[in-house]
């Protein structure tokens, strides 16, 4: 990490609720969480009295059958961010050009940023055909955070080997991934130029929680495993992580639901906002001129508006317009359905033609 860096670079704006008198959409995470999971963690209190073993080969043995990888290629993190700094503390030297997604999650920029290096925006969809020479990373998100659509997987496996080629390293962030059908790139034979990052809290439902992984191979892999911190880890998130993992009705069940509701909550959102094709769980709400933060045509109802109006109904809405170059958006969850219902309504309420 470049120190010169730590002392300008500042915060990015997130979704998510610590109100649990809120019903929160403004964070993209499951609302259930499989059976067991409480057993599992009060089971993992008594064993926290301990070290956890250093190479955690339970969960690495879970989370390779997740992903359809070796376990020697899962590097335990503290959620799906850990992972991507630890890619970018790894790869990116001060001086370096990376390639990042706009609009995109916005640690993607800050990472590169606290190494020194200089992020180098690209449109989402157009990422894959950008020229990865002089760039020392590219950083695809699939499901794309917020726009919710996908990349498909041949192309980006086209896209990375042309990073090979250029000596680009690739650091994938799958942490919507596991709620399609979609398979990982992290499977055994991508380049070794290839990071993927993915997060167990969205998809289990734990955010705090605070477990995920980065798979890689060959060097790369080596010199990942070697920067990261000792106990990675704490046990209730490596025991909990564990079991969750192993949960396969879980994960099939969970795709079911959201693609269903995502459906039928984006053709019930569509009669007051353009929505944006979502293979995620979640939707990006395009509120139109109405609802522009200038102010300057319809009512003077802005994306920050619809949020606060919402908060005082008791849901919390993610104000879109923080994401580079959108300026009417708002993004929401898929919930349960009477959740998804409630939300439906105190919309309507809000965003009724007067």
């Amino acid at each position: 990490m470049d120190p010169e860096a730590t002392a300008s670079v500042g915060r990015v704006p997130h979704g998510s609720s610590d109100d649990f008198d809120l019903l929160d959409f403004s964070a993209n995470v499951n609302p259930r969480v499989p059976d067991g999971a409480r057993e599992a963690y009060l089971e993992a209190l008594d064993r926290a009295r301990r070290y956890p073993p250093d190479d955690y080969p339970d969960y690495r043995e879970a989370a390779a059958a997740h992903v359809g990888c070796e376990p020697a290629g899962v590097i335990p993190t503290p959620g799906g961010l850990a992972a991507i700094r630890l890619a970018c503390e790894v790869v990116v030297e001060k001086g370096d050009s990376v390639l990042v997604p706009f609009p995109s999650f916005g640690e993607y920029a800050r990472e590169v940023r606290l190494q020194g290096g200089t992020p180098e925006f690209v449109a989402h969809d157009a990422l894959l055909d950008a020229d990865p020479g002089d760039h020392a990373l590219a950083i695809p998100c699939t499901p794309n955070n917020p726009t919710g659509d996908a990349y498909d997987t041949k192309e980006l496996r086209a896209f990375a080997n042309r990073c090979e080629g250029t000596d680009t390293a690739l650091l994938v962030d799958e942490a919507f991934l596991g709620f399609t059908d979609r398979a990982s790139l992290a499977a055994d034979d991508h380049p070794e130029n290839v990071v993927v990052a993915r997060s167990l809290t969205k998809l289990f439902g734990l955010p705090g929680l605070r477990a995920g992984f980065a798979v890689a191979r060959g060097d790369l892999r080596e010199r990942l495993s070697n920067a990261r911190q000792a106990w990675a880890l704490g046990t209730p998130a490596a025991l909990v992580g564990t079991h969750c993992l192993r949960d396969r009705a879980f994960v099939r069940e969970t795709r079911r639901r959201v693609r269903t509701e995502r459906a039928r909550l984006r053709e019930r959102l569509s009669a007051h906002a353009d929505i944006w094709p979502s293979d995620a769980p979640f939707l990006l709400c395009d509120l139109g001129t109405e609802c522009g933060n200038d102010g300057s045509e319809g009512s003077q109802r802005t994306a920050e508006s619809v949020v606060a109006a919402a908060r005082e109904e008791g849901i919390a809405l993610r104000d879109a317009t923080t994401f580079r170059r959108l300026d009417s958006h708002i993004r929401v969850a898929v919930r349960t359905p009477a959740e998804n219902d409630r939300l439906v309504a105190v919309l309507d309420g809000i965003l009724a033609d007067e």
